[in-house]
């Protein structure tokens, strides 16, 4: 299959449309500034070809995206016992929503919404260095140091209020066992993680290849483990969106409201676009359009 033939006419039809809906993330005032006017789109496949076009070399704020490998860690590191105090249910509703903690006696629903990943990185920071853990397994899975950007830290920090409500609600519950500064500052920074497409289409390799990396090294999870992490994305990796993301692409995927998502076709390949407009449940308006014609032109589906 042609796959850069492909991608470079899903960005020929998407170039038209940058600027005709959707909005950045303003809630975070470092994202506000981000022009919605650009689209990147980024593959790599079991085998190793890589194939890119548009704004694919565009480091952005991976943001929710940065969900998939904290919990990667959390799992490898945990086993079946990081399941004692997270769901794995969809939600259906915001992603940064209260209202099912409090009916759920602070227990998250998931690890993709951000209860179940400030949960998640309660584990990471009891494991260690959580941020240096998480920078070393991305910058070991993409072949490239990886960074964090400083101001998006600073301005998740600054504008974090809600998070810091269902942090320390679940505080309140024991579903946490480090302080919520300290738990509050690990996921702050994981979603500061800058990458670009390409970068995030490799990290994501061993999703495709049965948890095995994508270049040489031990394996990243197990199989099964691998298994559960994709059906998670299927299932709650794009927020209440979910399941239309299934019924329109039908392929385990994760945003995050800096723009990008990943995309995940088992025994094949792993997929990173990138927009930074956003639709109403905060998903890449242009980039949700450009997967569902990478499955319209290659038939790629897990269904």
């Amino acid at each position: 299959m042609q796959f850069q033939t492909i991608l470079d006419e899903i960005n020929t039809e998407i170039r038209p449309l940058l600027g005709t809906g959707g909005a950045v993330a303003t809630y975070i005032p470092a994202l506000a500034r981000v022009s919605p006017l650009q689209f990147g789109i980024a593959l790599r496949t079991f085998g190793g070809q890589e194939a890119a076009a548009g704004d694919s070399a565009t480091p952005f704020s991976i943001q929710s995206m940065s969900k998939v490998f904290s919990l990667t860690l959390a799992m490898r590191s945990l086993g079946e016992t990081l399941w004692q105090r997270i769901g794995r249910e969809p939600s259906g509703s915001p992603f940064n929503s209260l209202v099912q903690l409090e009916t759920e006696r602070g227990i998250p629903r998931n690890p993709f919404i951000n209860a179940g990943a400030i949960a998640v990185a309660d584990r990471l920071l009891s494991q260690g260095d959580a941020k240096t853990n998480l920078l070393a397994l991305l910058s070991d899975l993409c072949g490239e140091a990886i960074h964090i950007d400083a101001e998006v830290a600073h301005s998740e920090a600054d504008t974090g209020f809600r998070n810091a409500a269902l942090a320390n609600f679940m505080k309140a519950f024991g579903t946490l066992d480090n302080n919520t500064a300290q738990v509050l500052d690990v996921y702050f920074n994981q979603c500061a993680i800058s990458m670009n497409c390409v970068q995030v289409a490799r990290a994501a390799g061993y999703l495709c290849r049965d948890g095995a990396p994508p270049y040489a090294g031990p394996r990243v999870i197990t199989e099964a483990q691998t298994r559960r992490v994709n059906a998670l994305m299927l299932t709650c990796g794009t927020y209440d969106a979910a399941g239309e993301f299934a019924f329109r692409i039908g392929l385990p995927c994760k945003s995050g409201v800096g723009g990008g998502i990943v995309a995940v076709v088992p025994d094949t390949l792993t997929l990173c676009v990138w927009s930074p407009a956003l639709d109403a449940t905060g998903n890449s308006h242009l980039g949700r359009i450009a997967l569902e014609l990478f499955v319209t032109k290659t038939g790629l589906s897990v269904f």
